[in-house]
């Protein structure tokens, strides 16, 4: 009797091998990727006139919320969470996560919250309108009474609940299965970035939940943690929420540092300039990220000796990331540099992380945060660090580690239009948010007034840009993965300099990664 062959489908939803829960997380989060780049391009539609009404009011602030949040939960945590997945348990000679069961539990614990994201548009009075960050009071009843915010927060705690028990996996397989002989100080930084990532997901991730029930019961259960007349304070929503949301900016961030840093040494064929600096430089970012939530909210009144201390810690935080950025300068100099297209992306990762991260110093300052809070400065502000940081990185680990989860190559000449593409549309269409911020635009408005029209039909023209960039890198990889050109075991030479586990494996790796497991020398 023949048996029946299993489908790709039905082998992915019943798997706990780690490499194919990565892939299941690279793909939802690239479909994800094509909803909340729509909804981008619909805010970009209305603001290409200061007298459009292509949205009402209400659908553009729908828009605007929803966005945000499947960018940054559905799309940017859950595609590094996928190369994370896939590449630490190979980088440290494992043969699978700690807990395989429970890694297959958190990725499918995406599909109800992406459910429940999408459904709220259905329901009466439509999907979240009070902004990604769901501020109280503007999400409480009285001024949301639509089920869409309770599906918004459940949704929430779906996600958190998965980033914990995924956080608890990546902490328990990096400090207890290393193969022989790899010390933590021999780990490579890509693991080193997801050790200090689940720690920070892990403390702060409660903080959230914590929040967003509190929102919960005083919407449905008669609390008043939010509400001044039962004695609560809608500031305390802010304090509980930015002492997470401003880590899992880090969140979306520091796993990408790690990838960058595999990148730049391997073409630059030298190893990363001063590692155990690098260490401590990711570590410390782990730690002072929990100290500096408070700039977030200087101008909701705050006392002046704690506005100097959230003003200092800010800026203090810039030095661990200076060393990193000094760090892969110093790596690329003098180094024999390959311009591949995941180079191309690394290169371009910094520069523009280096202009997000400047405009955060200017932020860190009191008197200009006061000023800009609230506009498009603060929006220019943090697309540099999230599309010209985080989705730079994964544009760049795609092309870097694709060859080596697939077998088959990216088409390098299509990557490179893409780069081009995606580096020109960002700085089009995120540059002059800072100078229209700075010239008094407001941010989550559907009209301004006329004498911005121009710097934000500019803007529109960028995201046609990025549109582009997008679809040419989706078409590439479903092209290149059928019918690319065969990728050897270590396509990239890495092993010439760095030594890593994961190019000593066949691509794609074997079902249970190493026949066996290597001791590190």
């Amino acid at each position: 009797m023949v048996e029946k062959k299993q489908s790709v489908l039905l082998r992915y939803m019943s798997s706990t091998d780690h490499k194919e829960i990565g892939i299941a997380y690279l793909w939802l989060s690239l479909f994800m990727a094509v909803f909340g780049g729509a909804f981008a391009g619909l805010i970009r539609l209305q603001l290409s006139s200061a007298s459009a009404g292509y949205l009402s009011p209400e659908f553009y602030n729908q828009m605007l919320s929803m966005h945000a949040t499947l960018m940054i939960f559905f799309v940017i945590i859950p595609a590094f969470t996928g190369f994370g997945n896939y590449f630490v348990p190979l980088l440290i000679g494992a043969r699978d996560m700690a807990f395989p069961k429970l890694n297959a539990f958190s990725l499918w614990l995406l599909v109800p919250a992406s459910v429940l994201a999408f459904s709220s548009f259905f329901v009466q009075g439509g999907a979240m309108q009070a902004g990604w960050t769901g501020y109280q009071p503007l999400a409480s009843k009285q001024f949301s009474g639509t089920p869409g915010v309770d599906m918004w927060i459940l949704a929430i705690h779906l996600l958190g609940i998965s980033s914990i028990l995924g956080a608890i996996n990546f902490i328990v397989t990096i400090l207890n299965m290393r193969a022989p002989g790899m010390s933590l100080m021999k780990m490579p930084l890509f693991v080193w970035s997801w050790l200090t990532n689940a720690a920070m997901i892990l403390v702060a991730t409660p903080v959230l939940a914590g929040a967003v029930t509190m929102a919960l019961t005083d919407r449905h259960f008669g609390t008043g943690f939010f509400r001044p007349s039962e004695g609560g304070d809608p500031l305390l929503y802010q304090h509980l929420f930015w002492f997470y949301s401003h880590p899992a900016v880090y969140i979306m961030i520091v796993p990408g540092f790690g990838v960058i840093s595999h990148i730049i040494a391997s073409f630059s064929k030298k190893k990363v300039f001063g590692y155990r600096g690098m260490v401590y430089a990711i570590a410390s970012i782990g730690i002072i990220g929990f100290l500096v939530w408070g700039h977030h909210m200087f101008a909701a009144g705050m006392a002046p000796w704690l506005r100097a201390y959230f003003s200092f810690m800010t800026m203090l935080i810039a030095v661990p990331t200076g060393i990193k950025v000094f760090s892969w300068i110093a790596t690329m100099w003098g180094g024999s540099l390959r311009f591949t297209t995941a180079m191309m992306f690394a290169m371009g990762f910094i520069s523009l992380f280096v202009i997000g991260g400047i405009s955060g110093i200017f932020l860190a300052n009191v008197p200009v945060d006061v000023q800009v809070h609230d506009s498009y400065f603060v929006v220019g502000h943090i697309h540099y660090v999230l599309f010209g940081g985080s989705m730079m990185a994964l544009f760049a680990a795609a092309f870097f580690w694709i060859p080596k989860m697939s077998g088959r190559m990216l088409s390098e000449k299509l990557g490179k239009i893409t780069f081009w593409l995606a580096f020109i549309g960002m700085n089009i269409t995120f540059l002059p948010m800072h100078w229209l911020g700075i010239a008094g635009m407001a941010r989550r408005v559907s009209t301004y007034r006329p004498e911005f029209e121009g710097l934000n039909k500019l803007e529109s023209y960028g995201y046609l840009l990025l549109l582009a960039a997008g679809l040419l890198f989706i078409y590439n990889v479903f092209k290149s993965i059928r019918s690319g050109e065969r990728a050897d075991d270590d396509v990239w030479h890495v092993n010439e300099i760095q030594n890593t586990l994961d190019w000593q494996t066949s691509s794609p790796p074997p079902k249970e990664n190493f026949r066996k497991i290597p001791v590190v020398v």
